[in-house]
């Protein structure tokens, strides 16, 4: 049965921490999933989600930090001591408590980094914190399990029950040689079917998939959905194991990745969150609103260019919103496509291909709406054949132009190394927007003979 965080439970912890009942209060949460402590500490003040954190054993809420918006979690590691915020480290594997050393100052990293008892578990968080975040280095955890090719079976049954005690799931075992050069994964068929007097390196499958410690984050992603692996060994420059990413970390990766683009496509230039700072959101959002502003302001002085023909035709101007509307909208679903095939690394065939794919579209979809509107201005808004004549042949330019400037920017951009998802923002909506009205008046004023 699911577990249910209702108003009334919120409001019992809230008392029970108030009378600073602790016998009661981990009564109620002895059996609350980690997920569901998160939740809690959510809905509390910061007082109060601290006093829980400290209170609850570090094994439950270092697992339960990890789920918190980063936002959150920040604000409760700012209210523990440095040995309180090494106790919960302990409990978490490298990569984990490598991402929360992160989020702290370097000063405070320094002094956490101190307080953690078993040295070889801060010596891989620092490790860890040497490589870029988004690269196969800084995804990897540093638990896992590997045997040597030289061992026998019985004696490698040993061994990996001794590091299986350090990894919270066992995905692959990997086979290394004497200098630690990743040589394959070991079946845990093939382990339990051997002969005991058997040698590893007689059983071991040579083939493995594996990165590099300074492989992009979406490269690593790429190859794990490929071959639907749950896991991958991390190797360094000389091949030597050095960790694993699960497909967990990839997960969250890929999450916080699409929450990015999809931020950047609204036109907010860096990682916010709703409880961020007004300054820090401001920051965020300002700089592509005046980018729109400027581009308004832009269309503004070119129908301000046109004002003769506007005299004699005035409707020309209740379909202004259309063409706008439409220019954008073209502009971003064009983007769309393309910066998606770009992420999934599934864009086949040269820009000229591409680009003649979406010209053909555009012209489909031009025609079928210049159609439309063409009837719609002529028996509805009472326009000249001449002018509904314009509208049309507008419409479809600016959609076919609309098309290919959002086709073409991403695949430009990507190639430059800019990330592509910058176009589908304001950027597309503002650029057609211009383009389109531009292209609107000019067609009008050839068609109608101004």
């Amino acid at each position: 049965m699911q577990f249910q965080i209702s108003d009334e439970l919120i409001e019992k912890i809230r008392f029970l921490i108030e009378e600073k009942n602790d016998e009661e209060l981990l009564l109620h949460l002895e059996d609350v999933h980690h997920a569901d402590i998160a939740e809690i500490l959510t809905e509390l003040n910061l007082d109060e989600a601290t006093y829980l954190v400290k209170l609850i054993n570090s094994e439950k809420t270092a697992e339960a930090l990890m789920e918190l918006e980063e936002g959150v979690r920040e604000r409760i590691l700012e209210n523990l001591s440095p040995k309180e915020i090494a106790d919960e480290l302990n409990e978490m594997d490298t990569d984990d408590a490598a991402d929360i050393i992160s989020e702290l100052s370097p000063e405070l990293q320094q002094d956490v980094i101190a307080e953690i008892e078993d040295e070889e578990h801060a010596d891989h968080i620092v490790e860890l914190l040497r490589y870029d975040e988004d690269s196969a280095g800084g995804l990897m955890a540093k638990e896992l399990v590997k045997v040597n090719e030289n061992w026998s079976v019985t004696g490698c049954m040993a061994e990996m029950r001794k590091q299986a005690e350090n990894v919270t799931r066992v995905h692959s075992i990997y086979v290394v040689d004497d200098k630690n050069k990743l040589k394959g994964r070991l079946s845990l068929k093939d382990l339990l079917t051997a002969s005991s007097n058997a040698n590893i390196s007689d059983v071991y499958i040579p083939q493995v998939d594996y990165v590099n410690v300074h492989t992009e984050g979406e490269e690593v992603a790429r190859i794990m959905q490929k071959y639907d692996l749950e896991a991958i060994p991390v190797v360094d420059e000389m091949g030597r194991l050095v960790g694993r990413v699960t497909i967990d970390d990839i997960v969250d990766f890929i999450r916080e990745e699409a929450e990015k683009d999809y931020q950047m496509a609204a036109g907010i230039s860096e990682d916010v969150e709703a409880d961020d700072n007004i300054f820090k959101q401001t920051r965020a959002r300002l700089p592509w609103l005046l980018i729109g502003m400027f581009g308004g302001l832009g269309a503004a002085s070119i129908i301000s260019g046109f004002q003769t023909i506007l005299t004699d035709y005035k409707e020309l101007l209740i379909f202004v919103p259309l063409i706008q509307a439409t220019a954008g909208n073209v502009g971003v679903q064009s983007s769309a496509i393309i910066v998606q095939g770009l992420a999934n690394d599934t864009l086949k065939g040269n820009i000229v291909s591409r680009l003649a794919k979406e010209f053909g579209l555009a012209l489909i979809n031009g025609i079928s709406i210049a159609l439309i509107v063409f009837v719609i201005s002529t028996y509805f808004f009472h326009t000249s054949f001449n002018e509904s004549v314009s509208i049309g042949v507008a419409l479809i330019s600016v959609i076919v132009i609309a098309a290919l400037i959002g086709t073409f920017i991403p695949i430009i951009l990507n190639k430059n190394n800019v990330d592509p998802a910058v176009a589908t923002g304001p950027f597309i909506t503002t650029s057609n927007d211009v383009f389109g009205i531009l292209t609107y008046f000019l067609i009008a004023k050839a068609i109608l003979g101004f």
